[in-house]
């Protein structure tokens, strides 16, 4: 059975490779390799998967989820300027692709081992534009 539980944040980035010139990074990127950065209010939707507690009825407790979502993604995320606020995206390009991975690598601690296992991370940077994330599996 799944699960899905959705929360918002905002957030602004720019997406550039310090090795390439801007010219070269705005052949790249586009309009998102702006020093400026641009921003945007991205959805995230975290799917996990299991069976139903016995007893609750429950694959997992989703207001624990919802403090974990905060704790983990929310609060260190929204309302900043992933380049140089939030780590590793002052190494790494924040491209919806990169920040979907990194969310599913804050959230598997919280699942690993346990009978509820995280099933997949959904992305919205737009309306029409979302990255699946689903650690690695193929």
């Amino acid at each position: 059975m799944l699960i899905t539980r959705r929360a918002e944040f905002s957030a602004s980035h720019v997406c550039c490779q310090p090795s390439l010139t801007a010219e070269q990074n705005r052949e790249l990127y586009g309009a998102a390799a702006n020093p400026n950065g641009h921003g945007h209010n991205y959805v995230l939707e975290v799917t996990l998967e299991g069976d139903p507690d016995p007893e609750t009825g429950m694959i997992f407790d989703l207001k624990r989820l919802k403090e974990i979502l905060q704790e983990v993604v929310i609060e260190p995320m929204d309302h900043r300027f992933l380049n140089y606020e939030v780590p590793p995206f002052d190494r790494v390009v924040p491209t919806t692709e990169n920040v979907a991975a990194e969310i599913w690598n804050r959230l598997t601690p919280f699942f690993d081992g346990a009978r509820t296992r995280l099933n997949n991370v959904r992305l919205y940077e737009t309306e029409d534009l979302y990255v699946d994330y689903a650690g690695g599996r193929r």
